[in-house]
């Protein structure tokens, strides 16, 4: 069965490719031989490996299984691997290639020699040509270097992995923060912003040097003026700091600027990538463990840019990564009175918090019910009467609420839940609500 599957597959992949070399379908098919095949993928192998069980695999393929998903296993035996080292198969290799030629006239191209992988060696000495650069200054050297190493973490997860195991984070931080004292190296800062990227998460050695005021300053100033990608870059790198080492928090929030950068990059976004970093890294900055009145002062400073209005707009149409990022940093600007004042004054807030209820995800639904649970205490604290509750029965929050308490959720949500179905409960018969169909026939929990 499996042998039918591949031939059917091999022939819809020739057809493919007569297709798009203009060729005529109703030729005699051509079938690719099963030892080009890679047992993984089906597919003709541009690049053949053998394991230590002494079966060909495709290399992306079979790195894929190996390094990005962890096994350590035969794909095809099942057999435990005594090295994970894939070596070339130049017999099978050159195989391809002839065959290729043979069938060229059926869109079937030499498949190019690959590049050997990236050795330990190879890393070890263009980190060292860095750190020599490094110490005389030489910016376009570095730059150089920094490049080849992203193109090179580029060609596959191996040589990715052998890049980061080689020590190129610790490298690369202290390299940039070695050039962050000149006010004339922008270019090489950004460039090596970009090669930190490639090698996240960073460990504890990577972190020291990224660390330093005068590193965390540069960051801030690449935030504030560098070009879109270094501005998204440089966000990467923070939001990894931030989540990472949270006694350093203090020294970020304390550099000019700072909390105005990260807002910004969400109120003008430049891409979805930069958004869920620049959310990540404010929801560290907004629900920390420290004092009540350090915490205040920051989100003050958040609220002060606009960003519990902007956080609102987004939430009416965004995808669920940012969505549920987005509640937790309104969750956190809702923790003091100015930001809940924020919140209850705006149009949109009740509604897209009712509408994201059951629709998104679990946390989004536990950072909706806490803020509405906030609000609503926050209203009678200031005497505003029910409209919030009246508001959200409205737009079918009471029929939402009692499938929660049906369905399950956590014990903390439950008793929020419960508190504001009791207090709505009072107000319902007085409001047209939008009753759902898909509710009609739940018992009432209380």
């Amino acid at each position: 069965m499996l042998s039918a599957i591949r031939n059917r597959k091999a022939a819809r992949n020739g057809n493919k490719i007569k297709k798009l070399v203009g060729l005529k379908v109703d030729h005699e098919p051509v079938t690719i031989p099963e030892l080009f095949r890679c047992p993984i993928s089906l597919e003709l192998m541009k690049d053949p490996v053998i394991l230590s069980t002494g079966i060909t695999y495709d290399r992306e393929s079979v790195e894929k299984w190996l390094y990005e998903d962890g096994n350590h296993t035969c794909p095809v035996t099942g057999v435990s691997l005594s090295s994970i080292d894939p070596v070339p198969n130049h017999t099978i290799r050159r195989m391809i290639q002839e065959w290729c030629v043979e069938n060229k006239s059926y869109g079937f191209e030499r498949i190019p020699t690959p590049r050997a992988p990236v050795s330990s060696f190879q890393v070890a000495e263009m980190l060292a040509r860095i750190v020599s650069m490094r110490g005389k200054g030489n910016v376009e050297g570095v730059v150089e270097m920094v490049v080849k190493i992203k193109d090179l973490a580029r060609e596959s997860e191996r040589d990715k992995k052998c890049i980061v195991a080689n020590g190129s984070g610790l490298v690369l931080s202290h390299t940039f923060e070695a050039f962050s004292y000149s006010q004339e190296n922008a270019s090489v800062l950004e460039v090596l912003l970009s090669g930190l990227t490639l090698v996240l998460p960073f460990d504890q050695e990577t972190m020291t040097g990224l660390w330093s005021n005068q590193s965390l300053y540069t960051i801030v100033k690449i935030l504030k003026f560098g070009t879109l990608s270094g501005r998204r870059n440089a966000v990467l790198v923070l939001k990894e700091l931030l989540s990472s080492d949270k006694p350093k928090l203090h020294e970020f929030t304390m550099v000019e600027g700072s909390i105005e950068a990260l807002a910004k990059l969400v109120m003008e976004p430049i891409d979805a990538t930069t958004t869920n970093a620049s959310l990540l890294a404010i929801y560290h900055i907004v629900t920390p463990s420290n004092s009540f009145d350090q915490k205040k002062t920051l989100i003050t400073r958040f609220l002060a840019t606009g960003l519990c209005e902007k956080l609102n707009e987004m939430l009416v149409d965004c995808t669920r990564s940012v969505c549920e990022k987005a509640l937790g940093v309104l969750e956190g600007l809702c923790s003091i009175d100015e930001g809940l004042d924020k919140a209850y004054m705006n149009a949109l807030t009740v509604p897209v918090l009712v509408k994201k209820l059951l629709r998104v995800s679990d946390i989004a639904t536990e950072f909706s019910i806490l803020i509405l649970w906030r609000l609503s205490k926050y209203e009678k604290s200031i005497g505003g009467g029910e409209d919030l509750a009246i508001e959200a029965l409205q737009v079918g929050a009471f029929q939402k609420l009692v499938l929660l308490l049906q369905v399950g959720s956590c014990s903390k949500t439950k008793e929020k839940v419960g508190e504001l179905l009791k207090g709505w409960n009072m107000v319902r018969g007085r409001v047209e609500c939008i009753e759902s169909m898909d509710f009609k026939n739940l018992k009432r929990s209380f």
